[in-house]
């Protein structure tokens, strides 16, 4: 049996969309009718004219797409494909973090699940947090679950108060100063490309610091033919694509997501094949979690 045909097939039999991460595996990105990070493909799912999406990803992004999209059905390939940064943050905790800080606007990676968006005022992405955070007029902000990141857009606003959650990307965490300085002894002309999930020893040696799709495009535009790219290694086979004159590299093997790699062909083909692993959201929830990303594009808009 040809999985791929299989698929294909299967696809225009249930009028069904294929969305995968930049992170995925290179035959899942390949499937894929859009490639991109969570929110982009999110946004895809809810103007798509399909009655089913097929998100490949982790399970925050595909309860994201659910939640924009509530009337479509999101299959979700693989239910054992979780985020643990996502995980660190809990709704009962944050419960009691608010009350702790009751002054404090609730800002919240859209790497977070479900139930903690629905306590949350506004959620962002990494590209678009900063130029949210410039339009809330709050002193004090709460950031969860990524304190890498928190602390990141906490430096561009040295006149707020961010109280910031211990949590962190496993994957992003695990890639040390020396691990990029090996390479970049090696290839000396390579410009570091990273993502701010990362630990500030990371960031301070980055020549260009921003999101998954941002790396992307900075790579396609800049005159470097070498890059040393910190974040997970699957968006290689995108930067590949775009430009396959250049050379990309990534520090060993610490950038490489074992969640976002457990989706596989027959995962996609099975879940479409037998209608299974669907997502489905408490209404009352989902409605509270629509709201923290409705803010979210409210906030990104630009304010003279």
């Amino acid at each position: 049996m040809n999985l791929i045909e299989e698929i294909n097939k299967l696809k225009r039999e249930k009028n069904a969309l294929i969305l995968a991460h930049y992170y995925q595996s290179d035959e899942v990105q390949d499937i894929a009718d859009y490639v991109g990070d969570s929110y982009y493909l999110s946004k895809v799912a809810m103007s798509s004219p399909a009655d089913t999406i097929v998100f490949c990803g982790v399970k925050f992004m595909a309860e994201s797409a659910k939640i924009l999209s509530p009337n479509k059905k999101i299959i979700f390939p693989n239910p054992d494909a979780g985020c643990p940064m996502a995980d660190m943050a809990s709704a009962d905790k944050l419960k009691d973090f608010k009350e702790e800080h009751p002054n404090a606007v609730v800002v919240c990676y859209i790497n977070s699940n479900t139930d903690v968006k629905s306590l949350c005022d506004v959620c962002v992405t990494s590209s678009s947090a900063v130029n949210i955070i410039k339009n809330i007029p709050n002193e004090e902000i709460i950031f969860l679950p990524d304190k890498n990141l928190g602390e990141y857009i906490a430096e561009q606003f040295p006149d707020k108060k961010f109280y910031l959650w211990d949590g962190y990307c496993i994957t992003h965490k695990k890639v040390k100063a020396q691990h990029v300085q090996a390479i970049k002894e090696i290839k000396p002309k390579a410009e570091i490309l990273v993502h701010p999930e990362c630990e500030r020893e990371i960031r301070e040696l980055a020549d260009f610091l921003g999101s998954t799709g941002e790396i992307i495009d900075y790579s396609i535009t800049s005159p470097s033919e070498e890059f040393i790219v910190v974040t997970e290694s699957g968006v290689l086979h995108e930067m590949k694509k775009k430009s396959p004159d250049k050379e990309f590299y990534v520090p060993g093997t610490t950038m490489t997501c074992i969640n976002m790699k457990k989706t596989n062909l027959e995962d996609i083909y099975l879940s479409l094949r037998d209608n299974i692993n669907e997502i489905n959201i408490d209404e009352d929830i989902r409605i509270k979690a629509y709201k923290s990303l409705e803010n979210m594009h409210i906030l990104s808009q630009r304010r003279d």
